[in-house]
């Protein structure tokens, strides 16, 4: 009977215990939550505010929002002023310390990428929606997807020490498949090398970079002011002289001037996601290089 007794008590503290329950990670991104699945498996739940299907520049804050922060054990951002309109006050109404800037519960995926486009003078509303540290889609390049893991890895290890072991091991797995998706990923891409494109947005320095395409312009005149009819023929005149064979168009965007444009020039437009859960295809870090480079690879051999 003692015995008995001493098992149950011992299963009874096992669950009160705070290293069995899980480290509640909000992130800012889908693309964030998946590597953060990806390294923290089942010692993590995650919950990502923005979906992949919408403009990171634009969230909605929900009310329910300031409840999962209010239980978060970490907050995962982009940085770089991405989250700028939306989540300080949210932060602020959580009342949860642990997750404010400079907080063992905050952590900027940004820190140790390769962050393109830092502005070299002072940044205007003139210029549109220039980001004054930098280009904040760097997660498009998987190198800055290889340091956002290693990060995660170590802020998980900090607050919940006795799955470090657990942490490592995933951290290992993840770049492990990174590194043979890279390769995968390379030989499909490797023959398009130096292509030029259009974009809609800029949100595309990063990939461009990793994968050797040459970004010629941007259906926007300027970041995030929409298109005009001076520029679309622009855009229309500069594929027709350079032959550029795609357009890429991020999801939320009107894709009506970017159909125009391509029926005038023959360019085709290809849907490019920028996120995880962009569609339901598109379920983690992996598939959504996995999805965007067969659509660019298809797009230009049917231009051929």
């Amino acid at each position: 009977m003692m015995k008995t007794k001493t098992l149950l008590a011992a299963l009874i503290l096992s669950f009160a215990s705070p290293l069995a329950a899980k480290v509640h990670v909000v992130t800012s991104l889908q693309d964030f939550a998946s590597i953060a699945d990806a390294i923290g498996g089942d010692r993590v739940e995650t919950y990502a505010l923005a979906k992949g299907y919408q403009d990171p520049h634009f969230v909605d804050a929900k009310p329910s929002f300031i409840l999962k922060l209010s239980r978060a054990d970490v907050l995962i951002v982009a940085g770089l002023e991405l989250e700028i309109g939306y989540l300080p006050p949210l932060i602020d109404q959580s009342r949860n310390d642990k997750i404010h800037p400079g907080s063992a519960g905050y952590l900027d995926a940004s820190i140790g990428c390769d962050i393109l486009q830092r502005p070299t003078q002072q940044v205007t509303r003139a210029m549109g929606d220039v980001h004054p540290y930098g280009n904040p889609h760097y997660w498009t390049d998987p190198e800055n997807g290889r340091v956002i893991a290693r990060a995660i890895a170590r802020k998980l290890s900090e607050l919940d020490p006795s799955g470090k072991a657990a942490f490592e091991a995933n951290l290992a797995a993840f770049e492990a498949r990174l590194t043979q998706k890279e390769k995968e990923w390379n030989t499909k891409m490797g023959p398009f090398s130096g292509t030029k494109v259009v974009t809609f947005h800029d949100s595309w320095p990063n990939f461009a970079r990793y994968f050797k395409l040459d970004i010629a312009g941007h259906i926007e005149p300027k970041p995030g002011i929409p298109p005009t009819p001076s520029h679309t023929l622009e855009i229309i005149n500069l594929i027709q002289a350079q032959k550029i064979p795609v357009i890429l168009v991020e999801p939320y965007f009107d894709s009506k001037t970017p159909k125009y444009i391509g029926e005038k020039t023959g360019a085709a437009v290809v849907t490019f996601y920028p996120s995880v859960g962009g569609i339901p295809e598109i379920k983690d870090y992996f598939s959504l290089f996995d999805h965007n480079i067969d659509a660019f690879v298809a797009a230009n051999k049917a231009k051929k």
